[in-house]
């Protein structure tokens, strides 16, 4: 253990011993750890730090300090599985402490807030220093956060209350700064006071950790006394594999290399999407979908599930999320918060399939934020499939729509959570790659987008001497956010025949005074001079391209994500009089 000086002021500690360990030293070393952690264990129960809670405050807008390391410190490829595990490890701890508060006055102690690094609750194997060497151990690898949350709290002018320096340097570590915090657990800690209320936030990119005080004032944080720290450079920390220390009874053989793979979390299997997962895939990565569609006949999650080395499910929840939504109405704030609840859980089971030698995710949009505000992307190059506009600028959008039309209930009938938006906002910003096949979601992520072609369904033209002069199809819903209102007064204008594709959601009587029809499954271009879709918002226009495949003209907002082609006519949404020149002009011809 450390002096009562070093813990006091932080003064790093003399190099150890070079003495090549032993089992007996082992063995003595075991003993007294669990020595100290006894004693820490009693001390805890007279004067231990509080459990700390976690917040989502916007208030906290000035920041104090921040904390930057790179993740990947050591390239070679014999430590490439302790690097993976050690990236694992800081990705399971950083939950504990993203969105903490520390209220002013209130100590903060590391292992109060994480709790012990077992197996049982997700840790792995990384490497954590030990009698001078980087020895294998579950949870290996946190003193990169320990050391992330001094520098931030010295930099923030926090009192330190216990702190302990490490022994050896590691690389990659501020150690030879002397501004280095080791922790074991659970009686080598690491205890800071904080002078003014601090909003701690924690996470990891694809490379680096990043760690940041926060608080709601600018004002400076009461002085802390100071404290003086010694570099003296401790001498570097070989690890068990390349120390050459042959005899040593800790020496690892050369393990195969561990190169890492790609994991699939998918939802709604969209064909664009289903080839592109088909064509990206290699023989070692990982598939986790909601179920099987090929086997309970379901062709909303029909992926294609060969040629991967491991397919996770989560039928149980997928059930439960299915079955509440059948439930509740088809429109309305229920809903879509029932729906974002079962895709919550969803996605907290899909988890499942991002062991620690997944180095690459491919994630539907539906699970993205759930799993970055989890913290499982941190460490991870991630790609997202996009099927709807990003949340913030969709809710901007409705809000737009709805201030414009107050009368329209449902522009304004649901509003995600605050903390939902940023998460999702956040990890598209760090997506290294967009894909989708919609055209305007495209646009907004050119620097980084994949767009994909649209598939036609096979479709064989309509004979258009057939079709109804003055009939157009609307393919729905009848909900205000896909023009229904645009429609119906134009409509009711140019005394138009209606063929409704989609559900009602906006009452029994919404089409009177319009001449509206139920069409079969099929056939339903055959019988129309054109179809309008004068949409705010539009993930899946299917069929506008069933009705561009089968020769049929189609007027549609820009928000259809459909590219300009011949046979569309584009339209700008919330604009009756534009929408009405569109219909006559084709009517005409």
């Amino acid at each position: 253990m450390p002096s009562a000086q070093a813990r006091t002021l932080g003064l790093p500690l003399p190099p150890s011993t070079t003495a090549v360990p032993t089992r007996l030293s082992a063995a003595i070393f075991r003993a007294k750890v669990m020595a100290h952690r006894a004693r820490r264990k009693v001390r805890n129960l007279i004067d231990g730090a509080p459990q700390l809670a976690h917040i989502d405050r916007a208030d906290f807008s000035v920041t104090l300090a921040e904390a930057r390391s790179p993740l990947w410190s050591d390239g070679r490829p014999a430590e490439r599985r302790f690097q993976l595990g050690k990236v694992h490890n800081l990705r399971r701890a950083v939950r504990a402490f993203d969105r903490l508060l520390v209220p002013q006055g209130e100590t903060f102690s590391f292992w109060r807030q994480l709790g012990r690094p077992s197996r049982r609750r997700g840790f792995v194997t990384g490497r954590m220093l030990q009698q001078g060497c980087l020895v294998p151990a579950t949870g290996g690898g946190l003193c990169q956060l320990s050391n992330a949350f001094y520098q931030a709290a010295l930099a923030s002018g926090c009192e330190i209350v216990e702190r302990h320096a490490h022994s050896r340097r590691v690389p990659g570590s501020a150690a030879a700064l002397g501004r280095d915090a080791t922790v074991a657990w659970n009686y080598v800690d690491l205890r800071f006071r904080a002078g003014v209320p601090l909003l701690m936030e924690a996470r990891l990119t694809n490379d680096e950790l990043i760690v940041r005080f926060r608080t709601r004032v600018s004002a400076q944080l009461t002085s802390a006394p100071e404290q003086t720290i010694a570099a003296l450079a401790p001498p570097s920390a070989a690890t068990c594999g390349t120390c050459e220390q042959t005899a040593c009874f800790r020496h690892e053989r050369t393990a195969p290399e561990t190169l890492g793979r790609t994991a699939y979390l998918l939802d709604e299997c969209w064909p664009e999407f289903r080839d592109y997962v088909r064509d990206t895939r290699d023989a070692g990565d990982v598939l986790g979908i909601a179920l099987d569609g090929a086997r309970f006949g379901l062709a909303r999650h029909e992926w294609d599930t060969r040629r991967f080395a491991q397919v996770v499910t989560a039928p149980l929840a997928a059930a439960a999320r299915a079955l509440a939504l059948r439930r509740l109405k088809q429109q309305g704030p229920a809903r879509r918060a029932a729906e974002l609840r079962g895709t919550a859980r969803l996605a907290r089971r899909l988890a499942r399939a991002l062991t620690p030698d997944v180095t690459e995710v491919c994630v539907a949009q539906s699970l993205l934020p759930f799993l970055w505000r989890e913290g499982q992307l941190g460490g991870r190059r991630f790609t997202v499939l996009l099927t709807r506009m990003p949340m913030h600028l969709l809710h901007a959008r409705l809000d737009a729509a709805a201030a414009a039309h107050p009368d329209r209930a449902s522009l304004a009938d649901f509003r995600a959570p605050d903390w939902l938006l940023n998460a999702e906002r956040e990890a598209l910003a760090r997506a290294e790659r967009i894909v989708t096949p919609h055209a305007e979601l495209a646009a907004l992520f050119a620097d980084k987008a994949l767009r994909l072609a649209w598939q036609l369904p096979p479709v064989s033209p309509s004979p258009r001497e057939k079709a109804t002069p003055r009939c157009i199809a609307f393919p729905g819903p009848t909900v205000a956010r896909k023009g229904a209102f645009e429609l119906r007064q134009i409509a009711r204008e140019l005394d138009l025949d209606v063929m409704l594709l989609g559900s009602e959601l906006e009452g029994a009587r919404f089409w009177d005074g319009v001449r509206v029809h139920r069409p079969g499954n099929t056939g339903w271009p055959d019988r129309v001079a054109a179809v309008v879709q004068p949409a705010y918002v539009e993930e899946r226009p299917r069929h506008l391209l069933a009705a561009l495949a089968a020769g049929v003209p189609v007027i549609a907002t820009a928000a259809c994500g459909v590219a300009p082609q011949t046979g569309l006519t584009i339209v700008p949404p919330g604009n009756p009089q534009a929408l009405s020149d569109a219909i006559r002009k084709l009517l005409d011809q």
